[in-house]
């Protein structure tokens, strides 16, 4: 029997370029050669897309910092409507032979936001994870907190900000609404890239400066006191939450530093520590805030676990990471799937949905 051509996107035009590379290397490590074929695609810092001819694609695997994709990739570019036969081309031609199915592993703007989401439609095919919807809403920190107030969810206490009224921002206005300490982050990042947690007025411009290089729209958010927990969801119609995992930052809060840099940046507790009861609260409220996002094959929801017991949604990732040291895979597998079993779902779950899909009279809303 053939095996399944599974094309693995990485990298991308974000500051989380580093984050994909490591992501995608570990999913390439883990998953199962007997039964799927990889396709390497890269994505540099500029855009461009390259293939790979083989799973060699990385300088620097092992630091973290310095890793980086190789500059031996072939150009090509997604062909509109191609489908699996030809909706990778290079030159007008098919660069990279049938593709069944494609990973992306790309982390924030231009890659978990919709975007690619829409072009892998417009290409038809089946791809890993949320759709342009899911994708979208999820991305974008302020629509995700709208729509969880608006569905019940708990949320933390937020303002939004925009670049073309900065004139506008008083410290002392924010200070007073949402209390101190208070965070400052990107509306449209990832990995902790651009957040602040302000303790005093003179750290408030540079940390406004920093979020406003990274996204037009900042939020403003009040500073939860409460164990932070994640949940593991995977699946479309029905999905399933793990059991959930509890970090405790060992800097100032959970950092990108902390994520990805330092490997003593957090102590992880998998599973945590938490009584029944409220395991299946958090695994209640996971599935409930995808399902309210539209999200579909994969997500990573996180919470402030307070100490009155309640639950605060943090914000959901709809392509959470996958390096050696990610919740993700690991919360996975202390519930029982191991990783090439979680990456054998997610590719059956997408290729499920691209069926379904297809039964669509044309003009369907795929998104």
């Amino acid at each position: 029997m053939s095996k399944t051509r599974v094309a693995i996107i990485c990298g991308g035009k974000s500051g989380e370029h580093e984050v994909s590379l490591q992501s995608a290397k570990n999913i390439i490590e883990a998953i199962d050669r007997d039964k799927y074929e990889v396709v390497v695609i890269g994505i540099d810092k500029t855009g461009r897309w390259a293939l790979y001819p083989n799973d060699d694609f990385l300088l620097h695997q092992d630091d973290p910092e310095r890793i980086q994709l190789k500059g031996s990739g072939q150009w090509l570019s997604v062909a509109p409507g191609g489908g699996r036969e030809n909706g990778l081309v290079r030159d007008g031609l098919p660069a990279a032979g049938p593709i069944d199915v494609v990973f992306p592993v790309l982390h924030g703007p231009c890659g978990e936001d919709g975007t690619v989401q829409g072009l892998f439609y417009l290409a038809n095919l089946p791809f890993v994870g949320a759709g342009v919807l899911g994708s979208a809403v999820g991305m974008d920190k302020d629509v995700m907190k709208r729509l969880f107030r608006d569905a019940g969810i708990p949320i933390a206490d937020f303002q939004v900000l925009h670049r073309h009224a900065r004139n506008r921002i008083r410290y002392e206005d924010l200070a007073a609404e949402l209390g101190l300490p208070f965070f400052v982050k990107p509306a449209n990042y990832g990995s902790s890239i651009g957040v602040a947690k302000i303790h005093h007025a003179m750290d408030f411009q540079k940390a406004l400066d920093e979020a406003f290089r990274c996204d037009r729209k900042v939020l403003v958010e009040e500073a939860i006191q409460g164990r932070e927990i994640e949940c593991s969801v995977l699946g479309n119609e029905e999905p399933a939450a793990s059991l959930p995992g509890e970090i405790i930052p060992r800097h100032d809060f959970y950092s990108y530093q902390a994520k990805y840099i330092d490997d003593s940046g957090a102590r992880l507790i998998i599973p945590a520590k938490l009584a029944e009861p409220v395991v299946q609260r958090i695994q209640e409220l996971a599935v409930r805030s995808f399902q309210v996002l539209c999200c579909e094959g994969m997500a990573r929801v996180d919470f402030f676990l307070k100490d009155n017991q309640q639950l605060i949604v943090n914000e959901i990732n709809t392509i959470p990471g996958f390096t050696r040291i990610s919740m993700y895979p690991k919360l996975w597998e202390v519930s029982g799937i191991s990783y090439p079993d979680l990456i054998d779902r997610l590719i059956q779950l997408a290729l499920a949905r691209f069926e379904q899909e297809s039964q669509i009279t044309a003009g369907g809303n795929q998104g």
